[in-house]
């Protein structure tokens, strides 16, 4: 059968890494890229896919309006990272994020779609400080726009995956400004996501992928060097050495739903009701079912 695998342009997923592999002996993948999370979760919500890559806020705005889907793994923590041009104050000159967003008030800050985890950080960030109407974030249906405007100077910093740091840095003049680590530590970068019914009549081909998805993951962990070279090859547009420098942004990939990953999703779920994007508290057993994850050994 097809495995209809959605997943994003983000280097760090194993997907770059998949996509020319099997990913079990009863399924042929067939991959489908998307530009926000969002648009995923419409994709899983309307029966367009089985699997896939996505951030835990997107999911759980879809799971309050009643989209039946579970993570069923994690893959990555720590994938937001603020960047901005060099004339503006970071690490280490202070680390105070406070002080690092007043330097942009009255200017614009860059972040993908409404909704995703970059998105969630952001808002909660200028909400902490006071800063919500004193800056203008500008939101992008695809990531790659928030880079195209950095060049452009249309806007003065963004928040985003540490890819866009890394090209930011190439063509843009900017340096990271506040590292992965410092916004929300052990925030859940990045889950594998599937439809309730697609568990319940093909769990062996889940369990299958997840396995893949494991060794993936061990790569990135163990090897990032050799893992650049075959997302670099599989990617095609990008070089060897960009991917690793990517990949060394932010190391810190486990396909474990870990308590730490957990608790931090909750705590993340918690900012989104307070800040209106979702209208009730969606509990942990609503998010995740653990149980594929916790048999896989190796991973």
């Amino acid at each position: 059968m097809k495995l209809r695998i959605g997943h994003l342009s983000t280097f760090y997923h194993t997907a770059t890494i998949l996509m020319d592999r099997a990913v079990g002996p009863h399924a042929d993948a067939e991959w489908r890229l998307f530009g926000t999370g969002p648009a995923i979760v419409d994709a899983l919500e309307k029966n367009g896919l089985d699997i896939a890559y996505i951030g835990l806020p997107p999911a759980i705005i879809g799971i309050q309006r009643g989209v039946p889907i579970k993570c069923v793994a994690g893959g990555h923590v720590e994938g937001t990272v603020m960047t901005g041009f060099n004339k503006y104050k970071g690490l280490p000159e202070t680390d105070s994020l406070e002080l690092i967003l007043n330097q942009f008030k009255g200017g614009k800050i860059g972040v993908p779609g409404k909704g995703s985890i970059h998105d969630l950080i952001l808002q909660d960030s200028l909400q902490k400080y006071g800063l919500r109407q004193a800056i203008e974030v500008v939101n992008y249906p695809w990531s790659d726009l928030t880079l195209e405007d950095l060049v452009k100077h249309r806007i003065e910093a963004a928040f985003g995956t540490p890819a866009l740091a890394v090209a930011a840095r190439r063509y843009a003049d900017c340096k990271i400004l506040y590292p992965p680590s410092k916004l929300w530590p052990d925030n859940p970068s990045y889950g594998i996501l599937t439809t309730k019914s697609f568990l319940e009549a093909h769990r062996d081909i889940v369990i299958d992928f997840l396995k893949a998805h494991c060794l993936a993951t061990e790569l990135l962990l163990n090897d990032p060097r050799k893992a650049a070279a075959l997302i670099a090859g599989n990617v095609g547009v990008i070089d060897e050495d960009f991917v690793f420098e990517t990949l060394s942004v932010s190391p810190k990939y486990c396909a474990r739903i870990t308590e730490a990953y957990t608790n931090c999703t909750m705590k993340l779920m918690l900012a989104m009701k307070t800040l209106g994007y979702i209208e009730r508290e969606i509990g942990a057993d609503e998010i995740f079912d653990t149980s594929l994850i916790a048999d896989i050994h190796g991973c």
